[in-house]
């Protein structure tokens, strides 16, 4: 990987390719090369190397509606005269801002930078706000134990019907945006584990809900697994020495009756169940104090089998 500033995207491949696209279009309002290169602050070689092609543009920068539109008013502004450098520089730079803020300029540094991967510039954009670090955290344990679970085979046979999600929440959480999980779940398909989208803030509600009763009870714990339920699975996780408590599975006033169990028991057991009803699937949830903890946890006890 390598360390790269935003700016080394906008002189590197965004300048460029605005320089080679105003190029163009003031050519072909008739501007000689000469006066395209003063108005750009280039050479005229460089002029004549963007007018011949041979200059490739960044295609995320050029086929942009806004970098389309703002190049054609620069250009027609120059030609017209109505344009000064000044104001010129005025709408490049506002535009850069607007790239720079989960734009493409912030797509080409996340290519640049995988580890930056969804966090939506705030690094760069918003400096390091402890809240937004602490967000980062939670969405990167996440994805690590979503990638952790997506490849271990023996997992998927364990995918309950409705789905598994794995979640972790913010430390003070208090609401279902406050936990990260995967919109749409994971369903096992052809014998794996089909991941439909990465985790976001409030992509889970079952999850969620039990993580929110948990953490009433014991705030360290922020991460879980849904599992389905089977005498299997709860042999296994028993045989590691983990200790579990069963539940009512009805949907209604559910948070409130897993944090009053929890209450009456004084800790959080490593997993709680239920084994469903009518209409409810029986469902398994394997804790930990962080998303992979909680995935770890659960591959663990199945490995002992």
């Amino acid at each position: 990987m390598t360390l790269q500033l935003p700016s080394e995207i906008v002189v590197d491949r965004f300048l460029p390719t605005m320089r080679a696209m105003l190029a163009v279009e003031l050519d072909d309002r008739g501007l000689a090369q000469q006066a395209i290169a003063t108005k750009l602050g280039i050479s005229q070689a460089a002029v004549s190397k963007y007018l011949s092609g041979k200059q490739s543009l960044e295609p995320r920068f050029a086929e942009h509606p806004r970098m389309v539109e703002t190049v054609e008013y620069i250009a027609e502004g120059f030609a017209t005269g109505r344009l000064d450098e000044y104001e010129a520089l005025a709408e490049v730079l506002d535009l850069v801002a607007a790239f720079e803020d989960r734009g493409p300029i912030c797509a080409v540094h996340e290519a640049e930078m995988p580890t930056l991967e969804g966090m939506g510039c705030d690094l760069c954009v918003r400096g390091q706000d402890t809240h937004l670090q602490a967000e980062r955290d939670v969405l990167q344990s996440v994805r690590q134990a979503v990638r952790l679970f997506s490849t271990e085979p023996r997992l998927v046979e364990h995918i309950p019907n409705v789905g598994s999600n794995i979640g972790m929440a913010l430390p003070e959480a208090d609401t279902e945006t406050d936990i990260a999980a995967v919109p749409g779940r994971i369903h096992a398909m052809g014998g794996r584990a089909n991941v439909p989208s990465n985790p976001e803030f409030g992509g889970s509600q079952h999850v969620a809900q039990t993580l929110l009763a948990v953490m009433a009870v014991d705030p360290s714990i922020r991460g879980a697994i849904n599992l389905k339920t089977s005498e299997r699975l709860l042999a296994a996780v028993r045989t590691e020495g983990l200790e579990t408590l069963e539940f009512d599975a009805g949907y209604e006033t559910r948070r409130e009756r897993i944090q009053s169990l929890l209450e009456q028991r004084g800790d959080v057991p490593a997993v709680l169940y239920h084994e469903g009803a009518f209409g409810i699937e029986p469902i398994t949830y394997v804790f930990g104090e962080t998303a992979l903890e909680a995935v770890e946890r659960a591959i663990g006890c199945l490995l002992g089998e």
